[in-house]
This record gives C-alpha cells, structure tokens and sequence, in this order.
C-alpha cells in the first residue's frame, strides 16, 4: 500500500499558523451582509434572554423608548423627549453591536454548514444486489450492510468500509487535503471511505457502515450548526459570574432613586438605566459568546473537527501531552544514515552491496537506501534486468538480489543474515560484528547486515526521521508548561536517544497499543488533563478516556467516534498546535474580561458626578475628566460603551496575540497590556466624545 504523502514543509512554531489565516479571504461581502441579517433576528427576547448582560441592556433600551414616548412616564422628569430618545438609540445600538458580533462569529459555521449541505445534495449511489445486478439508487436509499460500487469520477455517496478493489480518493472536499488517497480493503486506516470524497482513479466496492443522516458529512453539519449555541465549562462559569454582578448592580442602581429623594436630588430614569449600562460589564457580555464561537471556528479554519466547544477549550488546559513516536515525532520513515564496514571490507564496498541488496525492496527503508546509497556513488551494474529480486517480508527479515554472475545478496536484520549465512553458506559472522551491531541501538537506530553469498561486510545504519521544527515545538510546550510524554514500541536504548534529539520529556518504551488506555488513567490520577492522539480502534479506549482525544480522519471509524476533535488531514502533529488554539482561546476571554472591568471604572467617573453634581456639588472634583455638562457626560460615556464593543470584534474574532509562555506570564502581561489599556482608553475616548457633542447637547 502506497503511503499517504508526508509533507516535508518545516513545521512552523506552535500556534503560528492559524494566526496566519487572512481575516479578508475569511469574511466576505456575503457573510457580512448575512450577518446584518442575523443580527436584526437576534432582538428576539427568546434568544436575548441566553446573555444575561446583554438582556439587562435590551430591558433598559425598551424603558428609555417608553420614557421618549412619555418622558413623565415614572413621574416629573426635567429630562426631554430628544434627550431620551437619544439614549434609547445608543442602548439598542449597543445590544445590535453584540449582536452583530455573535451573527458574524457564527456565520463562518453556516458558510462552512451550507457548503458541506451541497456537497451532500443529489448524491447516488450505484448498489449492488445479491444476484449480482446493479441499480442506481438515492444516497438517502441506502442502508449499512449495502454493497455499493463506485468508479473513477464517482463521488462516494455514503459512509462505508472498503470490501474489494484498490483506488485513489480525492478527500478535498471534506478534509481539504489535496493530496489524493489510497484506499484498500483490510487496512485499519486506509479502509473507510467518505460520503462527499471522489473516487479518481480505478474502482472500489465498499459495505455501508452507516444509515442516511448519521454520516460523517451529516455529523460534520450538524456540529458546525450546533457550535453556535455550545458553551464550554469556562464560558458557563464567566456567564454565571456576570449575571451576579450585573444583578448586583441592579441592586446598586434601584437604591440611588430612594438616596437621591433623600438629598432632594431629581434623577431622571434614562440616566438610572445608563448608570446601570455602564456599570455592568457590557462589554465582555457582548463579545463572549463571539469568542467562543471563533475558538471553534479556527479549529476548523485549521482543518479540526471539533465535536464540542468543551474539547478546544481542553486543549488549552491540557497538562500532559502523549505523542505517538511514529508519524508525530518521526516522518515515519527510516533513512540510512551511515554505512559501517566490518574489519578488512571497504565502507564503498559495502554501500556498492547494500545499493544492489535493496535494487528490489519496495519498503521506504528500502528506497531510503538506495537514495544513501547513490548519494555515495553507488550506481547500477549490468545485468540487472535479467537478476532475480527479493522483496522484504516479515517472515525473513531481508531483502535481497540474485544476480546473473551466481551471487547472492541479502541484507536485512542482523539475526536473520547471520542465520542465513551460516545455515546456508557455512559462514561465520565477523569477529567485531557484533560490537558494530550493538552500538547502534544506542545512536537510537537500527542496524541492518549486509552480505555476499554469506560473507557479511558490514552494518547499515537506519535512523528514524525527526520531523523538522519538532524540537522547537517541544521546548514551546515546556514554556507552557505542557509535559510530553512519547510513546512507541520501540526498545528503551532507541526510545531514550529519539526522545533526548526530539527535547520530550518523557517517553515509554516497548508500549503495546493496548497500554495506552492506561498510561492516560495513570496521567489523570495525578491530576493532570491529559490530550493524545491515535488512529486505530485499539486507540479508540484511550482517545474515549482523555481529556482531548485526537482522531484522524483517515483512522477507523471507533476512533472518530471515541475522540472529541477529528483532523480532516490526518496529521497527527496537530495535537502540538491545537494547545495553542485553545490556550489562545482562554487567554482572549480572559484579556477582554479585564479590559472591560476596568474600562467600567472610568465611566464611574464620567457618569457619577453627572447625576449627583447639583444635589452634591462636591462631586465636581470627580469630574477629572472636565466634561461639559451632565447631560454630555451621560451620553458620552454610553456612545464609548456602544463603540468600545464593535472596534473589539476583531480582536475577538482573531484572538489575543498568542505566545508560548505560563498561564501565568500570560496573565501578567495582559493585566498590564488589557488591564492598564482599559483603564485609561475611556478617559480619552470619553473626553474626545465630550468635545463633539457638547455643542449639540
């Protein structure tokens, strides 16, 4: 089986990617225009009501257009019909600016929804009966247990199991990957094929393994429509603490009116309600539901399923980090890196024999050699065509060549060919073979013998790949605190030497698939939230017990269902970047969160004196902002509050500036930088807003 292309693209620093994703190509004319519309449907008190915060603004924009209509409404109020009205309109602009921010977050979801529902629609299939006939069928016809046969151009119209024949798939269309695969019957991850993926090249017969509806193109639009209204651990946790402040407020605020009758002071209602709107932390109310939205979005922008808002969010707490060796922290394969010669044979000898000795191995260990070997000057002799050739298998353990001229060729595993060359030469192995052979595993790699007609020359030396830039992702993680923990069933020697090149900072050796399952309880007892990654269905125990299970998309179907995120391009080194997403995600929500609390302490300052000035003529000297009049202070502060919310949609939508450090020099640095930056933003935009209005008011 032909393996699936392996980029060989440097991997780029942890979460550097998926900052590089273009806002324009991702936000079009339509998605805007779309969320405008979506955003006006949002005024629905039924869907109000889920944002506590902003209900509390939606409430209050609907009292002050009561008082517009009737300004006596609550009783004698000096305050005009125009300068309510102006409130009212500010208020309802601050609740369609959130709005607009959610409609916008959720619209990449329905884009990508709307685009996978086409690629759905008018499928067929043809389905093959018992007797042997064909019919041609709806996709909404067949059922699991249906045998269905697809040829080149034909699109997949169902999820299925492969029974018979050998063809490449386009998955682009659900994984984006353009690199075609291969599929074939009796491989774990080569096996499955997709409703919505093209067959372009030969044919294959294939068993439905699902029901119409429950397909993983069906699941994929259902969680990319459900991701609108998921709200993680966190995000639940943050909604509850605003509601009690803003509840708390609403107390603060209901008790001026009895205070101000007391010290013979006439508050006026609109000015009650924009006292409230500036108390409460509107701004992060606005833009939490956005946030949690573009965390899911990115996922999916970098080709990640994820199955619920719980899993990305996960990933930025995960503690622990168990990675496959094979295919995470190597390419996967081997290449020859050394050619070490026995005592009285030449190094060119020996290159020479092992070129000739893998001229028919078809393995990428084979090819690997070939390619060292020619780098060294090896080159083929006549005769070639007419040689015999032995490809590798499991029950030899060599390779090999059989030339014209009488000489025999193997190399292969060091026991193998030294048993070959005695049984069936009468040869004994060199005196410092064995010195040679085991001080390789030691260099973490493996070595392979070479030999003519039973004489051995001498030791190949195969070392795993390590994937360009793992090291530096490994060190990222560590200042983030991350542990990496490699796992591989290799012995202990190559295991620790991979291990120590790749900067992890743990491994298990000698692991059987099976012990996975335990090494992530074993991880959890310690308190740790533990993410992995895996393929198979023996993986599927683990990925189901981890805190973030990993599948990729070219894995069995029990793994998909086990795990809560899904790599459409099956990459297993995602797991490294999608801490960063999530951790990106936290540290966004908890920066906004800041600057909003304190960019509510200034309007303290701007809206306060306003109201209390003539009654406490004392409060002037809170007045540090020199605003002209109460009624200008009171309209200043909530247009800032209004504008505050759509200038931050972007920051909300992309996320705070992610680097790799603590949670707890992230959380100093953006105390300073969102903290200190809230604190001070509104006294200028406030006195700038001030300067503007003050002549109209």
């Amino acid at each position: 089986m032909a393996p699936k292309p392996e980029s060989t693209a440097k991997l780029a620093p942890l979460g550097r990617e998926f900052r590089g994703v273009s806002m324009a190509g991702a936000y079009t004319r339509e998605l805007f225009w779309q969320a405008f519309k979506g955003s006006l449907a949002k005024f629905d008190p039924r869907v109000q009501i889920h944002n506590p915060v902003m209900f509390v603004v939606w409430v209050g924009t609907l009292v002050t257009f009561a008082l517009t209509i009737q300004p006596s409404l609550f009783g004698p109020s000096n305050a005009s019909r125009l300068y309510n009205g102006v409130v009212t309109i500010v208020l309802a602009l601050t609740v369609w600016f959130a709005n607009y921010a959610e409609a916008l977050a959720e619209g990449r979801g329905k884009a990508k929804a709307e685009s996978l529902r086409q690629t759905r629609a008018n499928l067929v299939g043809v389905r093959v009966r018992n007797d042997g006939r064909q019919e041609t069928v709806p996709a909404t016809e067949l059922r699991t247990g249906d045998i269905v046969r697809v040829d080149k151009n034909d699109v997949v119209p169902a999820d299925g199991e492969v029974i018979e024949g050998v063809a490449y798939v386009n998955e682009s269309a659900i994984t984006g990957e353009s690199a075609p695969v291969l599929k074939e019957p009796g491989t774990d991850m080569f096996s499955s094929v997709t409703a919505g993926t093209t067959v372009i090249s030969d044919w294959l017969v294939f068993r439905v393994t699902v029901d119409p509806g429950h397909t993983f193109l069906d699941r994929m639009i259902q969680l990319v429509e459900a991701a609108k209204r998921q709200k993680t651990p966190n995000e639940i946790a943050l909604t509850v603490l605003l509601s009690v402040l803003t509840l708390i407020f609403v107390i603060v605020v209901a008790t001026i009116a009895p205070v101000a009758a007391y010290l013979e002071a006439r508050i006026n209602v609109a000015d009650l309600v924009a006292l409230l709107v500036a108390l409460i932390p509107t701004t992060i109310g606005a833009l939490l539901s956005a946030i949690g939205i573009a965390g899911i979005d990115r996922t999916m922008r970098f080709n990640v399923l994820a199955t619920s808002g719980k899993a990305v969010e996960a990933a930025g707490d995960v503690q622990t980090l168990i990675l496959d060796k094979t295919g995470t922290i190597t390419t996967g394969n081997r290449e020859a890196r050394e050619f070490l010669p026995v005592a009285g044979r030449t190094r060119q000898e020996l290159i020479q024999t092992a070129y000739l000795a893998s001229y028919f191995d078809t393995t990428p260990e084979g090819r690997n050699v070939v390619t060292a070997s020619t780098a060294q000057g090896s080159q083929p002799i006549p005769g070639l065509d007419q040689a015999h050739g032995l490809d590798f298998s499991a029950h030899t353990r060599m390779s090999g060549i059989d030339l014209p001229d009488g000489r025999i060729i193997r190399k292969g595993a060091v026991s193998a060919i030294v048993g070959a060359a005695v049984e069936n030469f009468g040869q004994r192995a060199p005196f410092d073979l064995q010195n040679i052979a085991d001080g390789v595993p030691r260099k973490g790699a493996t070595p392979l013998a070479v030999s003519v007609d039973g004489v051995i020359l001498g030791i190949v030396v195969l070392s795993d790949m390590l994937k360009p830039g793992i090291s530096e992702r490994m060190q990222e993680l560590r200042k983030m605190a991350v542990r990496t923990v490699m796992v591989t069933g290799d012995n202990p020697l190559t295991a620790r030497t991979i291990a120590a090149e790749a900067g992890v900072d743990d491994f298990v050796a000698e692991m059987k698939p099976e012990e996975k399952l335990q090494l992530v309880l074993e991880e959890q007892s310690k308190g740790r939230l533990v993410a992995m990654t895996g393929d198979g269905t023996n993986d599927a125990p683990a990925l189901a017990q981890a805190d973030v299970g990993l599948a990729m998309h070219s894995g069995t179907m029990p793994a998909k269902e086990a795990a809560n995120l899904i790599d459409l391009d099956s990459d297993p080194t995602k797991l490294t970047d999608l801490v960063a997403i999530g951790r990106q995600m936290l540290i966004t929500r908890g920066a906004l969160t800041t600057f909003s609390i304190a960019n509510d302490v200034a309007k303290y300052f701007a809206i306060i004196p306003a109201m209390f000035i003539i009654a406490l003529p004392g409060l002037a000297a809170l007045n540090v902002m020199g605003l002209a009049t109460p009624q200008s202070a009171v309209l200043s502060a909530l247009i800032f509050n209004a504008l505050i919310i759509p200038l931050l949609i972007p920051l909300a939508l992309r996320g705070v500036h992610f680097l790799a450090e603590t949670a707890e020099t992230l959380f100093k640095r953006n105390l300073w930088i969102y903290g200190l930056g809230g604190l001070i933003a509104p006294f200028i935009g406030i006195k700038l807003i001030d300067l503007m209005i003050a002549p109209l008011v």
